[in-house]
């Protein structure tokens, strides 16, 4: 089992393009100037291929109505922390979140985290909230390995949080500062792509969690504990985490999701394929 993360916000790869410049200025600046004798008669322009459309936005945010007094101009993403972690600790029911909240590129951490969720791996070090305190625990035997629901309860306090803040006041707080998430995502290497529509991905991939009743078996093949069941094992990060939290506050968490997603999606998800015979 991967060690401990906070299930919100954590971890990602940013990607950078160098091919381009590095073709252009080793190699088309320096090459030797070509010796025209003759004069040279332009070929006729080739037509060129279309660039690719971006995709289509499918939930896109509210648009900007201007500054104010309340609403200051947004800062550049790079000196963000200061606005953003001032706008989530002022959040009605965030009490416990400046205990969690780790100050430093929150933006940027919160978006390559929730990018990654749906991954099988999201690292500790880009995360913008605390590890979980306390150490991993586990029932049993060698052999006959299960998780120790005592380990629901160190879940506790970030949990308080999510089931305390209010949703609607929390949406208005990414909405207002959406530019930089959106920037914050082209950053990561989605220059085409919308960070909305990859909440609402990210969002339904978590609520597909298998809701996994009494006790949970483990393997330790090397340090690390796993799933037992293969099927488990092979869910994301995000999923995974969701089940190490207990079904107590994987319940808290999915209504949570339920709530954001209703004020965050412009569509309504997708029904869900009817049943095959066979």
């Amino acid at each position: 089992m991967t060690s401990e993360k906070r299930i919100v916000w954590g971890s990602a790869a940013a990607v950078v393009i160098v091919a381009g410049a590095i073709y252009y200025f080793g190699y088309v600046r320096h090459a030797a100037p070509v010796q025209v004798t003759a004069p040279i008669t332009k070929p006729a322009p080739a037509a060129t291929a279309a660039a690719p459309a971006a995709p289509a936005i499918e939930h896109p945010v509210p648009t900007a109505g201007g500054t104010s007094a309340s609403k200051p101009p947004l800062p550049a993403l790079n000196d963000s922390d200061k606005a953003i972690v001032g706008a989530l600790l002022g959040l009605p029911g965030s009490d416990g979140l400046a205990k969690l909240l780790i100050p430093q590129n929150v933006i940027r951490h919160i978006v390559a985290t929730i990018d990654n969720l749906p991954r099988k791996r999201v690292a500790v070090n880009v995360r913008p909230i605390q590890l979980t305190t306390g150490s991993f625990m586990v029932s049993g035997t060698p052999g006959h390995l299960t998780l120790d629901p005592q380990n629901y309860a160190r879940y506790t306090p970030f949990v308080d949080v999510v089931k305390a803040v209010d949703t609607k006041a929390l949406v208005a707080v990414y909405f207002h500062f959406y530019p930089l998430f959106q920037e914050a995502y082209e950053d990561l290497g989605y220059p085409t792509e919308y960070f909305n529509d990859r909440v609402i991905q990210v969002i339904d991939h978590l609520l597909e969690t298998p809701d996994v009743q009494g006790p949970i078996a483990l393997t330790q093949p090397n340090v690390m504990y796993e799933y037992a069941d293969p099927k488990l094992e092979a869910l994301s990060a995000g999923q995974k985490t969701l089940i190490r939290m207990g079904p107590a506050n994987e319940a808290v968490i999915k209504a949570k999701l339920q709530e954001l997603r209703k004020l965050l999606a412009t569509r309504p998800p997708a029904p869900a394929a009817p049943p095959t015979s066979g």
